[in-house]
């Protein structure tokens, strides 16, 4: 059995912190697609813009939704093909959880990065062993530089 949820509950959850903002790029005629973007002001990562879509299931709240990392990041939770570590989007997605916590979530990774569940393994080990080197790391791959051997975008 599939339970459509009406599209009016979907966009109520969407009251967010200045910091996230969400768009429409097939407008508002495809609200289970869309893009958030988390500016964070404080944390590793203040000055960046980071963008994330949303694919949302129809059977959605009984499913995550799919979220994926478009801007690339040096980051212990994001891998460098946007893939996002973040817990409530796998084994503790429950239906009582909604696109707000899962936003709120993301937000929460940019302040305070979790090591002990990476996807960038690298990023990790450095966060967790020099956090100078890591600040380093991330503002000169915010500013469109290299770390390793790796070229990141300008997100600032």
């Amino acid at each position: 059995m599939t339970f459509c949820v009406p599209h009016f509950i979907y966009i109520s959850e969407l009251n967010l912190p200045k910091p996230c903002s969400t768009s429409f790029p097939n407008r508002k005629d495809d609200l289970m697609n869309f893009e958030v973007t988390i500016q964070p002001d404080e944390g590793l990562y203040p000055g960046g813009k980071f963008a994330f879509t949303f694919q949302v299931s129809p059977i959605y709240p009984h499913e995550a939704p799919k979220v994926k990392c478009m801007t690339k990041v040096y980051h212990p939770n994001n891998d460098l093909e946007g893939n996002v570590c973040l817990n409530i989007l796998r084994e503790d997605w429950k239906p009582v959880l909604n696109i707000k916590t899962v936003i709120y979530g993301l937000f929460h990774l940019f302040l305070q990065p979790n090591f002990e569940d990476p996807l960038n393994h690298d990023a990790a080990t450095v966060l967790r062993d020099n956090l100078k080197l890591s600040k380093s790391n991330v503002i000169r791959a915010m500013v469109g530089g290299l770390v390793g051997q790796t070229s990141f975008p300008r997100c600032m």
